[in-house]
């Protein structure tokens, strides 16, 4: 007789794909709270209300963990400076409202943003900010072209200016963000994130 393969029912099916949304929401929170380092697997496993050993069921390692949730981050991102830059407006106010967007987010939520652009960890979450950093830079990219033939933009190698206005507007956030750093005033705070938009346009204007 034909052994019949094991089919999971979709109620065991949503309570695995539940518990896993509920490990990474777990660990975002905990990032938001104090960095990566705040997010030790017993810490998550009692944030999401599982137990430490079935963390591992669904994440074989921590590095595998941050990674799947600094991509989820990412892509979130990605979806709010691609609506940005997609709006009727001229190509250099479409670049500054997407720097100042993502400034603005990152002063908001310091911890986050730290862990997800410069805290120290090993090398494969390392990897994963690099592949991040290409994702924002192809947004960028894809700004510059369409400015260059409009003529908003002068003629220049789009690949490399958008590389540059991610390094330029990350770095620029590591110091405001880092930990142990002084929250700065909402007046401050505006004159960062105007300074940094105001940069990244004349940078490549």
């Amino acid at each position: 007789m034909p052994r019949v393969p094991y089919r999971r029912s979709a109620l065991m099916q949503d309570r695995l794909a539940d518990n896993r949304a509920r490990i990474m929401r777990a660990t975002r929170h905990l990032i938001a709270r104090g960095g990566f380092r705040a997010a030790r697997i017993s810490a998550v496993a009692a944030e999401a209300g599982l137990s430490t050993g079935s963390i591992y069921r669904y994440f074989p390692s921590q590095a595998q963990l941050f990674i799947e949730v600094l991509t989820a981050a990412v892509a979130h991102e990605i979806v709010l400076l691609e609506r940005i830059t997609a709006t009727p407006e001229a190509a250099p106010m479409r670049l500054r409202s997407a720097v100042e967007a993502f400034a603005r987010r990152a002063l908001d939520g310091r911890n986050l943003a730290y862990a997800f652009i410069a805290e120290p960890i090993g090398a494969p979450v390392e990897l994963a900010r690099l592949r991040s950093r290409r994702e924002f830079s192809a947004v960028f990219q894809r700004l510059m072209l369409a400015g260059m033939r409009s003529g908003e933009f002068p003629q220049q190698d789009a690949e490399v200016a958008a590389a540059c206005i991610v390094g330029a507007f990350t770095e620029a956030l590591i110091g405001p963000i880092a930990p142990g750093s002084k929250a700065a005033s909402p007046r401050a705070r505006a004159r960062l994130v105007t300074a940094i938009g105001r940069f990244c346009v004349a940078a490549v204007s």
